[in-house]
């Protein structure tokens, strides 16, 4: 599967090739912004709304603009990204990460840190493709995966 991704910045461009799983990316906008919450959310509303980008990484300087534009929040993402990452480090308890819906967009907020953001990736990669297929409609791929997780 190929989802497009928003990279936030060089760095996590290679989080993704460097990650223990394998999750097909297809970089489809890249754009490092100031801290500035008018500008951060005009560019994470064009991605979601205009551009249907599936799948958005920022980095913690983006919280409070996730929240004000998503639809519905994913807490359990973020809360398996950090206590995922408590194990690794004491100071994954500060992460500050949402992850949530905008339209049929995904957008994760992670760690500014190259490696708190390849662990907290490294936590959730496995279930980003049945993520994107659920918030995509892909209703047939949604339930052979149902069905074969009843027969475990």
């Amino acid at each position: 599967m190929i989802m497009n991704a928003y990279m936030y910045n060089i760095e996590l461009q290679c989080l993704l090739v460097y990650s223990n799983y394998t999750v097909k990316i297809k970089p489809a906008e890249q754009h490092c912004v100031a801290d500035e919450f008018s500008e951060i959310k005009g560019i994470l509303e064009t991605w979601s709304d205009k551009k249907n980008i599936d799948l958005i990484l920022t980095v913690d300087v983006t919280p409070e603009v996730t929240k004000a534009i998503i639809d519905r929040e994913a807490p359990h993402l973020a809360s398996r990204m950090i206590l995922g990452c408590c194990e690794k480090s004491k100071f994954s308890v500060l992460s500050r990460s949402v992850c949530g819906m905008c339209g049929q967009s995904l957008i994760l907020n992670l760690p500014s840190s190259v490696k708190g953001s390849t662990e907290c990736f490294d936590m959730i990669a496995s279930v980003l493709p049945h993520a994107l297929d659920q918030l995509k409609g892909r209703t047939k791929r949604v339930a052979s995966l149902h069905t074969e997780i009843q027969k475990n």
